[in-house]
């Protein structure tokens, strides 16, 4: 395997692991996080209602601790994806999700490594991503990727911190906490999420008036100026669906994700040594491989 074709796979697997994870658990923060961000309520009965009612679902949802998601994104030409599987985020995001490639360039290339779906380990100090035969066959016959999020800045450059950040930081209540940020906050109405009654809340984000440092350096890194949120709350405050939308420097961002089965046990094994390549290894062997 050609050593460009090598730091390709790295960096591919990477980005889409990691979009992944932040499509299934945006924004920053973890489940003890009390600070309240949202902007002051406005003399406005509706509004401090939704208010109330999204502190609530943000409570609720983060001390659920594990649930199933089923999320798709979307990146300009980059990237669209789909995601399975079940996450939990009582210490930074652990589970497994089955990741499948639908379309934009980093599609042809994981099915030019013959990898157009995989699975991906979230452990509290690395990620795991498990490549095909074709790809094992260029790589010593390990299948397994290891991706240590101390190494995902310098993987991926300015990005790479952003990246890492979220991945060991990200659950799915915090777009709920997000959409507290917003100025135009508003109830939506009662709606129906896979036949499930649900209470649909909307907003824009503006970058620049969120108050929490580490989610407005999120923001802005990623070259996102406004980000519209969606999220729709069951009759036990839970998160059932979340959209978000926004631009971003790579291009435009879509992310859809669904959540069901909450207090689902969730595992995450260490995948075995002896199959199992470092990202800094597989890095390394550019300069060898011919």
């Amino acid at each position: 395997m050609k050593s460009t074709t090598m730091h390709r796979a790295g960096r591919a697997v990477a980005a889409a692991a990691a979009l992944t994870a932040a499509a299934a658990c945006t924004s920053s923060g973890s489940p003890g996080d009390s600070p309240d961000h949202s902007p002051q309520p406005r003399k406005d009965p509706g509004r401090a209602a939704s208010l109330a009612a999204l502190r609530a679902a943000a409570h609720a949802t983060g001390r659920a601790g594990t649930a199933r998601v089923e999320s798709t994104t979307r990146l300009g030409a980059l990237m669209s994806m789909t995601a399975r599987g079940a996450l939990g985020w009582g210490d930074g995001v652990t589970g497994t999700l089955t990741l499948t490639y639908t379309g934009g360039t980093l599609a042809d290339t994981m099915r030019r490594l013959g990898t157009p779906s995989m699975q991906a380990r979230y452990l509290p100090d690395a990620y795991y991503a498990r490549m095909g035969d074709k790809f094992a066959e260029q790589a010593g016959g390990r299948h397994w990727i290891r991706y240590a999020y101390a190494d995902l800045e310098a993987l991926a450059g300015g990005s790479g911190a952003l990246l890492r950040d979220q991945m060991r930081t990200t659950t799915p209540h915090q777009s709920v906490k997000l959409l507290l940020a917003s100025a135009d906050l508003r109830r939506v109405g009662r709606e129906t999420v896979r036949g499930e009654r649900a209470t649909h809340y909307s907003g824009t984000v503006n970058a620049a008036d969120v108050t929490d440092p580490g989610l407005r350096k999120q923001l802005t890194e990623a070259g996102v100026r406004a980000e519209t949120v969606d999220v729709w709350v069951d009759e036990q405050h839970l998160l059932v669906k979340k959209v978000e939308k926004a631009r971003t420097a790579t291009g435009p961002l879509t992310q859809t994700a669904y959540y069901d089965d909450y207090g689902v046990k969730v595992s995450a094994d260490r995948p075995p040594a002896g199959d199992t390549q470092d990202v800094r290894e597989l890095m390394g062997r550019e300069s060898t491989t011919p």
